[in-house]
């Protein structure tokens, strides 16, 4: 069977995860904690076989593959097609300014309604078409081989959702931390699931917080 590893990673943290200010695809860089959590990643993928590094070309994302391109040697190709969901006019915003400013829409969003479109963004259906599309294309270039993917918790959902067959509007139970590392095959058939949020290489995050008290 035709297959290819895929180490999918979602980027480091922003100032705007942590205010929970929606960034889509505003181009907001890593904070200080993100720029560690993607040497931290870095260092767990450096002693793996990996043919290619795919980026989404938003900072906060190239950013951190840069950090595993230096620490694996393998090349990085910025990807357009792996950026988070547009949000359109809800972009800089906070979860609680959109209930508060936007609340049918907040509603419809909440629900996750798969065509609901905010305005100048993208619908959950039109993410999931372009990120499977964008995937499929990557992957079949390296069959045999292992590849890393860095994009946004949006995509790291759709691809939780493809692997696991999961449809669209499932309430989500899976986590999609910053900087873990998740692990995915593709074949012709599509994606499996084969490990997820693995976040063992950031444990000493604790460690460096007290010693940065």
């Amino acid at each position: 069977m035709q297959a290819t590893r895929i180490v999918a990673i979602r980027h480091g943290e922003t100032a705007w995860n942590v205010d929970t200010r929606i960034q889509g695809h505003l181009d907001i860089p890593l904070n200080d904690t993100g720029l560690w959590q993607a040497d931290q990643v870095a260092q767990a993928l450096a002693g793996e076989p990996i043919a290619a590094i795919y980026s989404s070309d938003l900072q906060r994302a190239h950013a951190t593959a840069q950090a595993v391109a230096r620490a694996t040697g393998a090349p990085l190709t910025a990807e357009p097609g792996l950026r988070e969901r547009s949000f359109g006019h809800f972009q800089g915003r906070t979860f609680a300014e959109i209930e508060a400013e936007l609340p049918e829409d907040a509603l419809r969003w909440r629900k996750r309604d798969p065509h609901y479109t905010p305005e100048g963004g993208e619908s959950l259906v039109t993410l999931r078409e372009r990120i499977e599309r964008t995937v499929t294309t990557l992957a079949q270039q390296h069959v045999g081989e292992q590849v890393v993917m860095v994009a946004h918790g949006g995509v790291l959902d759709v691809l939780y959702r493809l692997a696991t067959r999961q449809d669209i509007q499932a309430p989500r139970t899976w986590q999609l931390s910053n900087a873990a590392i998740n692990r995915l095959l593709w074949t012709p058939d599509g994606l499996t699931l084969v490990g997820w949020a693995d976040t063992q290489h950031l444990d000493q995050i604790v460690l460096r917080d007290e010693n940065h008290a």
